[in-house]
């Protein structure tokens, strides 16, 4: 018996719709609309953190196709607030698939809409900005879920990182995660992890590089983190807007100096702060694995996994600062390193989960800079 198609809308707050069909769940969720122009990784997109409070539009037609397994999960839990392809493919083909994407959706209570024009919508973002915006089974009058749209959170100004970090200190080692709050003493090197929105291979190639990480929740105060007396420090991507950050950016200055740091994505906003610098929005965002930039140090040019919506303006940061890394499609600041302190980030993912490995090296240059070595670090 052929499933019946359950009618889904879609809604931007500005008024532009498209209808499609649900493919998991019912119900009705908000969130900034957004897209990512990666072919593959999906269920790493959809256990990223710092994709709490969105809803994701793949770009590529076809979705679902290998299914989904529980090793290459990003987070212990889908963060995405709903999911919207062109094409749902429900037949799975993988040897470590266990279940499709449809049914984890739907398990999680999480609504993937499927058949809108993706298109269209991703060429509409571009024009005018990522914004707000909901889909839903249940509201299928546009102009009564418009009212609902525009009622729904910001995703400017707000807070997010509350909700998806650690609530209280983990160990993470050779033998995955435990419930500890100290080092256990395994490890070449002592890490000490702020979460605000870690993923998980950011974990997976510190251990595999001799560290033992002790994570903290966002809202640790300095002293707390010294205490454990880690041989340097990293600071997590995470979601939405770093400027109503001030508690996270104030443990982090009173940090610079103390312990080598590394930053990635939100880190990177994060550590661009605490240095005195501000951050705007970008117009649609960066999101995607195939993203090029410019390694000022070496001449380099690598493809990058990326997922920000916000950006570092350098025109406010000290002298001191070198700038490391640009964007080759628009520009913007993509990576900062201050010798002074052995501190640096970078706004992209450099952890190739999902994406290219180009950007691995960065874990290296955190190392050397643990161990003393400032020689060739971006190489």
């Amino acid at each position: 018996m052929k499933k019946e198609k359950i009618k889904a809308l879609v809604m931007l707050e500005d008024g532009t719709y498209f209808w499609g069909w649900s493919f998991a769940g019912r119900g009705e969720t908000f969130g900034e609309i957004v897209f990512n122009t990666g072919m593959t990784g999906y269920q790493e997109i959809l256990t990223d953190p710092s994709y709490y409070g969105q809803i994701v539009t793949m770009t590529y037609p076809l979705i679902g196709n290998y299914g989904i397994n529980f090793e290459d999960l990003e987070s212990e839990r889908i963060q995405v607030a709903g999911f919207m392809v062109r094409e749902y493919q429900p037949f799975y083909s993988n040897w470590r698939a266990t279940k499709s994407l449809g049914d984890w959706l739907s398990e999680n209570g999480i609504l993937g809409i499927e058949g809108i024009d993706t298109r269209a919508l991703t060429r509409h973002i571009r024009l005018f900005g990522a914004m707000k915006g909901g889909i839903t089974t249940e509201t299928l009058n546009p102009k009564e879920f418009l009212e609902k749209v525009k009622l729904s959170p910001d995703y400017v100004g707000r807070d997010l990182i509350q909700y998806v970090t650690c609530k209280e200190p983990y160990y993470y080692g050779k033998n995955g995660k435990e419930m500890r709050k100290h080092f256990k003493g395994e490890g070449k090197y002592k890490i000490a992890v702020l979460d605000c929105g870690l993923k998980f291979n950011q974990l997976r190639l510190m251990v595999e590089r001799g560290a033992e990480c002790l994570i903290f929740p966002a809202f640790t105060k300095a002293e707390e983190i010294l205490a454990c007396n880690p041989d340097g420090v990293f600071l997590s991507n995470g979601p939405g807007d770093p400027a109503p950050l001030k508690y996270v950016v104030s443990t982090v200055k009173e940090l610079l100096g103390k312990k080598p740091l590394f930053g990635i994505c939100l880190g990177h906003q994060i550590l661009g702060q605490a240095l005195g610098a501000e951050t705007y929005k970008l117009k649609f965002g960066h999101r995607g694995i195939n993203h090029p930039v410019l390694n000022l140090i070496n001449k380099k040019v690598e493809i990058t996994s990326q997922n920000h919506g916000f950006c570092v303006n350098p025109d406010k940061l000290p002298k001191e600062v070198w700038i490391t890394h640009l964007n080759l499609n628009d520009n913007t600041l993509e990576g900062i390193y201050v010798p002074e302190i052995k501190a640096f980030s970078v706004q992209y993912h450099p952890e190739h989960a999902p994406g290219p490995q180009d950007s691995v090296y960065l874990f290296d240059t955190f190392f050397k800079l643990m161990e003393g070595r400032v020689e060739n670090l971006y190489t």
